[in-house]
């Protein structure tokens, strides 16, 4: 299932909770939307759709390497003298092959550890449990742990801790019940789904 999809359901699951508890129009508004957005979080694995969303694009960041690297060695080339000059062009060459090097894996843990350290910075539990949320997706290969009751667990945790800090009535389980639609979305009982979810690794590695 598609990421539009996975955030309409989210988003209709956001609005059902907020008709249920009789939230005002604000309130429903932004159960929507919070429910719409935790129904991505299962795709910020490393394959996953949502981790191109959230990260400068690593073709983008090559692509700038590769110009300050050039940059570096015509610079170095026209004005270097002796060593400092060789040494110059070294170092731009040795920008341009490390921004070959950048991949999607590397620019989602480059930004878990930014938000760990905001985390850090501001002393939210919530904000550095997510730094590490992304950072261990960052590893993971789609539709594993993201898609399983530990990372459910897990994230329901996160969403506690930021439902205590935002104090919104049924945002806390509008984000669980968001999380947990993109993982019956992604289940064999869904006809078009042709391959399901481990949901409970490691202890079954049967697909559901």
């Amino acid at each position: 299932m598609n990421g539009i999809s996975h955030a309409a359901i989210g988003g209709v699951t956001g609005f059902v909770v907020a008709s249920v508890i009789g939230a005002d129009l604000t309130n429903t508004g932004i159960l929507a939307m919070v429910g719409g957005i935790t129904a991505l979080v299962p795709d910020l694995d490393t394959s996953g759709r949502l981790a191109n969303k959230i990260t400068i694009q690593h073709g983008f960041i090559r692509s700038i390497l590769t110009f300050v690297g050039l940059l570096i060695i015509a610079y170095s080339w026209l004005t270097g003298v002796d060593i400092k000059k060789w040494l110059g062009i070294l170092i731009g060459i040795s920008v341009i092959v490390i921004g070959q090097k950048i991949t999607k894996k590397i620019m989602l843990i480059l930004t878990g550890v930014i938000l760990g350290f905001a985390g850090v910075l501001l002393s939210k539990l919530w904000v550095i449990l997510a730094a590490v949320y992304l950072i261990i997706a960052s590893f993971l290969p789609h539709r594993s742990y993201t898609h399983s009751l530990i990372g459910l667990l897990f994230f329901s945790y996160i969403a506690y801790l930021f439902s205590k800090e935002v104090n919104i009535n049924g945002i806390y389980i509008t984000s669980v019940l968001g999380y947990s639609s993109h993982l019956v979305a992604d289940m064999k009982i869904i006809p078009s789904n042709k391959r399901g979810i481990k949901l409970l690794r490691p202890i079954i590695n049967k697909e559901f």
